[in-house]
C-alpha cells in the first residue's frame, strides 16, 4: 500500500458514509476534500479513497471481510482471532484487507459512542511492571473478578521479540489458566516484532477489534523492561504501574519516566512476610508521587496494596479505577487523551511506513551496503553517510 493510500485509509473516519457501513463494496459519494497549497487545491476524497479499496476487493475477499465482520460484532472469539491475524501480518495484500475490515469496525463503533451520548464504550488500562511484579497473577485474579461482575475483559500481552531470531515467549495465556478458560474473557499475546512500531500498530489495532467485539474492559500489559511502556501508555486510558515489594532500593529500580506517567501505582504481593515491606514501599511511592509534576487537572495518582494470592485490595483497586474513569469522563479529559493518541497513532504509522519506503527505494538500496561498510571502518561518519543516503534518496524520486 502506497503512503497516499494509507493516509487515506486512516483518515476521517467519523466522515464516512452511512451507506458504506451498511456492507461491502457499495459505492458512496465524495464528501469530505482537503485543501493544500496558495491557490493550487489538491482534494483528498476520502470515502473515494475506501471506496476504491472496496472496488478492487474479490468476490472472496468480501466474503471473508463480511464474515468477520459479522462475526466480529456478535461477539465470536473465532472471528476476533482471525480479525487480529489479520492485522498483524505483514502481507501486502492482507495488510490492505486489514485496513479496509478496520473502518467499518471504526464506524461501527462510532455508530454506538454516539447512541451512548458519545461516550467511548470501553476503557482501555495498560499495565506495566519489572518481571516478578506478579502482572499476570493479578490480571487473572482481576479480570476473572470483573467477568463475575458481568464485564467483558480482554488481555492483550505485549510480548517482545527477540531482535535476534524473531522468537517470543508467548507464554500469558499458560500463566492466566482459569481466565483464558471463561467465555467472557478473551487473552492474546501479541508480538512486538522488535520494534516499538510493531508495538503500537498491532495493539492499537486489536484494541479497537476487541472494542468492536463488544469487549468493554480493555487490558494491555507490557512486560516493563524496556520503551513499549511508553508506546502502551499511548493508546489506553489509565496507565497502571504494578510493583512488587522487593528489597533494595526500589525508587532507584523504576525508571522516573514511567512513575510520571503512572496514573496509578499498584504494589503486589501484599501478604504474608511482604505486608510490612509492602506498606513500606506503599509510603515511599506515595511520597514520591507528591514531588512529581501532576499529568492531570482532575486526577491525582494514587498507591494502593493487592494480593493476588488472598484477594484483598483488589475490588478497592477497581473502584480507583472507576473513580479515575468517572473524574476523566466529567472533565473530557478522556476523550482528548483518546484524540490525541490517534494523532500520534497515525504519525507512528506514517514514519512506519517512511522508514519502509525508504530503505526499498532502488538508489538506498544499492548503495547502502557500502556505505555501511565505510561508517564501520571508520572512514565516513554516520551522519555523512546519512546525509548521502537521503540525498540519493531524494533526487531519485
Amino acid at each position: 500500500m502506497g503512503p497516499s493510500k494509507v493516509f487515506c485509509v486512516l483518515h476521517r473516519v467519523s466522515r464516512l458514509s452511512p451507506a458504506w457501513t451498511a456492507g461491502f463494496g457499495r459505492t458512496v459519494d465524495c464528501k469530505f476534500a482537503l485543501d493544500q497549497g496558495h491557490g493550487g487545491r489538491r482534494r483528498y476524497c476520502m470515502d473515494s479513497a475506501l471506496n476504491q479499496h472496496m472496488s478492487e476487493l474479490t468476490d472472496k475477499e468480501s466474503r471473508i471481510l463480511s464474515r468477520l465482520y459479522e462475526g466480529l460484532v456478535t461477539g465470536q472469539r473465532a472471528c476476533l482471532a482471525e480479525s487480529i491475524t489479520l492485522v498483524e501480518t505483514q502481507h501486502p495484500r492482507k495488510k490492505e484487507l486489514a485496513q479496509v475490515l478496520l473502518q467499518r469496525v471504526l464506524a461501527h463503533r462510532r455508530q454506538q459512542e454516539e447512541l451512548n451520548g458519545g461516550k467511548p464504550l470501553a476503557f482501555r488500562v495498560g499495565l506495566s511492571g519489572p518481571p516478578g511484579a506478579g502482572k499476570s497473577t493479578f490480571i487473572e485474579v482481576f479480570g476473572k473478578m470483573l467477568t463475575g461482575s458481568g464485564h467483558k475483559v480482554s488481555v492483550l500481552a505485549v510480548d517482545p521479540s527477540s531482535c535476534t531470531t524473531g522468537g517470543s515467549l508467548m507464554g500469558d495465556k499458560t500463566r492466566m489458566t482459569e481466565l483464558s478458560r471463561d467465555m467472557q474473557a478473551y487473552i492474546r499475546p501479541s508480538p512486538t516484532s522488535g520494534t516499538l512500531g510493531g508495538v503500537t500498530r498491532t495493539t492499537n489495532e486489536a484494541i479497537v477489534l476487541c472494542e468492536g467485539a463488544g469487549y468493554d474492559i480493555v487490558l494491555v500489559e507490557t512486560v516493563g523492561v524496556g520503551q513499549s511502556e511508553f508506546a502502551v501508555a499511548d493508546m489506553v486510558d489509565m496507565f497502571v504501574l504494578l510493583i512488587p515489594p522487593a528489597g533494595g532500593d526500589e525508587l532507584q529500580g523504576i525508571k522516573r519516566g514511567i512513575i510520571e506517567m503512572a496514573d496509578l501505582v499498584v504494589v503486589t504481593k501484599a501478604d504474608g512476610d511482604l505486608l510490612v515491606p509492602a506498606r513500606r514501599i506503599q509510603a515511599e511511592y506515595t511520597s514520591a508521587l507528591k514531588l512529581l509534576r501532576k499529568k492531570s487537572k482532575s486526577w491525582t495518582p494514587k498507591v494502593v496494596r493487592v494480593s493476588s494470592r488472598t484477594g484483598e485490595g483488589v475490588a478497592e483497586l477497581w473502584e480507583r479505577l472507576q473513580e479515575f474513569q468517572t473524574a476523566a469522563l466529567r472533565s473530557g479529559e478522556l476523550q482528548a487523551r483518546r484524540r490525541s493518541q490517534q494523532k500520534v497513532w497515525m504519525w507512528s504509522l506514517i514514519q512506519e511506513n517512511v522508514l519502509l519506503h525508504f530503505k526499498q527505494h532502488p538508489a538506498v538500496r544499492d548503495g547502502l551496503p557500502a556505505l555501511e561498510d565505510s561508517v564501520i571502518r571508520g572512514d565516513i561518519s554516520p551522519g555523512l553517510a546519512a546525509d548521502m543516503l537521503l540525498r540519493a534518496f531524494s533526487s531519485g524520486q
